[in-house]
């Protein structure tokens, strides 16, 4: 049997009762090899997260107003294969970096593709999902923040036609390091 290319897949919002998948996709994620720089979050604090907060992400996932939305994508024997989060971000709000947000804008987070499912186009599809949301609700441009040492990424990231702006901002847990800010405008 061949290896899934990325039509093979099934790109969609996940679902109010799906917590349980989405909080262990997200420990799944935390444990990749480049989590360290890749996510702000570290696998013991999702661990001591109570199940409450992984049931209103997943709420507020699905809400059709809600200001953000979670993708997963399914592959064919039914497994989460990957999954991107898009925020809404408003003008006249401050980032979490503390920078002023000058225009609706999408922000996505949350990027993950397990590595039995990587190079195969699925990030594309998965960004494509999270981007159309993105757009339909008014965004104006789409961003996203990776860190200066993860090239993998970044080479992602161009793939799907994002570019980097020439924000530099430092992360939150050490001021060493830095994150670069790419962007997508409409």
């Amino acid at each position: 049997m061949s290896s899934p290319t990325s039509d093979d897949y099934v790109v969609r919002a996940i679902r109010p009762d799906e917590w349980a998948a989405v909080k262990q996709l997200r420990l799944d994620a935390l444990r990749d090899p480049v989590a360290s720089i890749a996510f702000l979050e570290t696998y013991e604090d999702a661990m001591e997260r109570p199940d409450s907060f992984y049931q209103a992400r997943a709420v507020g996932s699905a809400e059709e107003t809600g200001s953000a939305r979670q993708f997963i994508a399914e592959a064919p024997d039914g497994s989460w294969a990957g999954t991107v989060t898009v925020l809404l971000e408003e003008p006249g709000t401050k980032d979490w970096a503390g920078y002023p947000v000058e225009r609706r804008q999408g922000h996505v987070v949350g990027v993950f593709v397990r590595p039995e499912h990587r190079g195969n186009g699925l990030i594309k599809t998965l960004f494509d999902a999270g981007v159309s949301w993105a757009w339909e609700r008014g965004a104006e441009r789409v961003r996203l923040f990776v860190h200066t040492d993860n090239a993998r990424a970044q080479g992602a990231y161009r793939k799907v036609g994002f570019a980097p702006s020439g924000l530099v901002v430092s992360f939150e847990k050490d001021e060493a390091e830095n994150e670069l800010e790419f962007v997508l405008e409409r």
